[in-house]
């Protein structure tokens, strides 16, 4: 059990873990009115009579606990229930929540994240706490389960979420899909999307891949992710096999400010299909393995996820015909050497979080250790992180007592320069 991140205090509750998530939703996009029901199998952490669920922007009808009906009040960020016994640590109980509204995206430090209504359809934008504007949850970025989404919508709109698509019908005039998700997953990496969709197949040798967009933009979404083949196989050199279960690129119709990742899913604007935008589709494919899979225990080490990410982009380039991992190093540090001095990698705030720099200065560490222990050694101790920690959580305490056994004393103190201290190292 971890602690309410101090990045997001007022987001989850520590007290209990969801173990699964069973949400049915049904979204009429001409009215922008979500009707839900979820059923949360949780564990008690700690002795606890009393629990928190975040919602926001939803109104909950009737809450049920292991089948009866409990009091709870509701507040603009959660439901807070009274339970009808006291659990201990390591009790099980079931949660299900009724509940419906005109979803909207909540704001934050971060801009406006969630449930997000669209000129033609609808699109959930989580990270890092837009998750409750659409259901009930224990938003915890350590805090994973598995989901089962059943997500209905008008005809001819067609609804989409992250898993394996498991079973469609209708009920009525709306068109239903149901999608299971096994992969440990927090709420932030689920999402749902709804528009006029076609689908399709992208051949890759041992992966479930599929890229979904609306008609009109089938020819020049085709064009953009023509490299993804070739990307996955890099990737699957570099960090191990694909992780997920599926492979799902969701295009829109609309202009996206960036690209969004989920488990197993990423979501692009129609200003994303330029070539010009490769890399960003290098960034969020590699997110598969790395800040999807190999997880966060904490916000603050959101540099394992971006850096991570961000060094993936420099590799793809790299292979694929592109400027090298050294030239992108070079341009990088001298942008970031002429930013403040100001932000600790391993804990940059809420406030710097995504700040350009996490991104960045974290993928110039990978690089530096990459120049400090020659390629061969870098690009197995790589393969070895993602493998060991795949569908876990991690920390920066983790990758130091790896760089440690895995190299030495030198190599400690170099990470230790360029993640825990403002002051820009040289590149080695």
């Amino acid at each position: 059990m971890t602690p309410v991140s101090a990045y997001t205090p007022d987001s989850g509750d520590p007290t209990f873990d969801v173990e699964s998530y069973d949400l049915d939703l049904t979204y009429r996009v001409r009215t922008n009115r979500l009707e839900g029901r979820a059923l949360l199998n949780a564990v008690a952490a700690l002795p606890t009579d009393r629990v928190r669920l975040d919602l926001v922007g939803l109104r909950a009808a009737t809450v049920r606990v292991d089948g009866d009906a409990v009091a709870f009040r509701q507040d603009a960020r959660a439901l807070h229930l009274t339970l009808p016994t006291p659990l201990a640590p390591g009790e099980r109980f079931s949660m299900d929540v009724s509940y419906a509204g005109s979803p909207r995206p909540r704001r934050s430090r971060w801009g406006t994240l969630g449930w997000e209504e669209l000129a033609d359809g609808a699109l959930v934008a989580a990270q890092p706490i837009g998750a409750p504007t659409w259901f009930p949850c224990n938003d915890r970025p350590d805090d994973r389960a598995t989901y089962r989404v059943t997500l209905a919508s008008e005809s001819p709109y067609r609804p989409l979420a992250t898993g394996v698509p498991v079973a469609e019908g209708r009920r009525g005039r709306l068109v239903s899909r149901t999608f299971e998700l096994s992969a440990p997953t927090p709420t932030y990496l689920v999402a749902a999307h709804v528009g006029r969709f076609d689908t399709t197949r992208i051949e890759i040798p041992g992966v479930a891949a599929e890229l979904v967009h609306p008609p009109h933009l089938a020819g020049s979404a085709a064009r953009a992710f023509a490299p993804l083949p070739r990307m996955i196989a890099v990737f699957e050199d570099v960090f191990g096999p694909y992780p997920q279960e599926r492979c799902t690129m969701v295009v829109t119709s609309d202009v996206l400010e960036i690209p969004l990742e989920a488990q197993g899913m990423a979501l692009f604007g129609a200003n994303h299909l330029d070539l010009s935008f490769e890399r960003l589709i290098a960034h969020e494919v590699a997110h598969q393995w790395v800040g999807n899979s190999v997880g966060l225990h904490d916000w603050s080490d959101i540099w394992l996820n971006e850096g991570f990410a961000c060094y993936a982009e420099w590799l793809w380039s790299e292979r694929s015909g592109g400027s090298t991992a050294d030239a992108h190093a070079a341009v990088h540090w001298a942008r970031v050497a002429a930013e403040p001095a100001d932000l600790i990698l391993s804990d940059p705030g809420p406030v710097a979080m995504f700040d350009d720099r996490v991104y960045k200065r974290g993928a110039l560490t990978l690089h530096a250790l990459r120049r400090t222990v020659g390629d061969e050694a870098f690009f197995a101790f790589l393969r070895r992180w993602t493998t060991a920690h795949r569908h876990q959580l991690v920390g920066s305490d983790d990758l130091r007592l790896a760089v440690s056994e895995s190299f030495g004393e030198r190599e400690s103190a170099l990470l230790h320069r360029w993640i825990d201290t403002a002051a820009l190292p040289p590149l080695p």
